[in-house]
């Protein structure tokens, strides 16, 4: 059993969103995205670091994750800041269950096992003290707060972190997560988010005791990329 991530689907098989506007590489890339999933088994876990589908509302979402859930593996997703479907875990788990979509699992305000390990993780945000009002004051307050919520469900188990926003990117860092990534002692974080040119200045590599990995779709050519075995 394999542990993969990969960020920021971007499906919308279900409503005309083409993603090619956004460069080349994004041409058929739901067809790359399945080729890139072939590698999995079925005991394979992938997890999905949040922009999984255009959808507005649950029903538009339909097709994409009924495509998501025939591929491979167990797949563990979050949120993202594109996922304007997103109203509750509840009710995203209860149309999962009522449209037979059995292998989708939600991370939020929790964690799952893989062997010896904790997954964990959040959505995140970006805010700049100077630039941000009290709405994005809140939203990363909250999502501090859900990250934390996560690690500390981990109990004793060495932790693994999944975000949609970089914690660190150019200039910009969040001291409150990266804060938490360290006192938690997380091993690994991985992140979506960062698209095209902006791939170049993500941060891969460690800092505090952590490594991070740039997972988006683009950045890592439509393939889920192995973390562990």
């Amino acid at each position: 059993m394999a542990l993969y991530a990969i960020g920021d689907l971007h499906l919308s098989l279900g409503k005309d969103k083409p993603m090619d506007i956004f460069g080349d590489k994004w041409q058929n890339h739901a067809e790359k995205i399945k080729e890139g999933f072939s590698a999995l088994w079925d005991e394979d876990v992938c997890v999905i670091c949040g922009d999984l589908s255009w959808g507005m509302g649950m029903e538009e979402t339909r097709e994409d994750f009924l495509f998501i859930n025939a591929l491979p593996g167990r797949k563990i997703i979050l949120k993202g800041n594109h996922d304007y479907w997103w109203s509750t875990a509840a009710k995203a788990k209860r149309f999962f269950a009522e449209n037979g979509i059995d292998t989708i699992d939600i991370l939020y305000n929790n964690c799952f096992d893989y062997g010896e390990y904790a997954i964990c993780g959040t959505r995140g945000w970006f805010y700049e003290e100077e630039k941000g009002g009290d709405h994005d004051k809140k939203i990363m307050r909250r999502e501090i707060m859900r990250l934390e919520a996560s690690l500390k469900a981990a109990g004793e188990k060495p932790k693994l972190a999944f975000l949609h926003y970089p914690p660190v990117y150019l200039k910009y860092s969040c001291p409150e997560i990266l804060a938490l990534l360290k006192e938690y002692q997380v091993r690994l974080c991985c992140y979506g988010h960062i698209h095209g040119k902006g791939c170049a200045a993500a941060f891969n590599g460690w800092r505090d005791g952590t490594e991070y990995k740039l997972v988006s779709a683009d950045f890592v050519n439509f393939t889920p990329v192995k973390l562990m075995d």
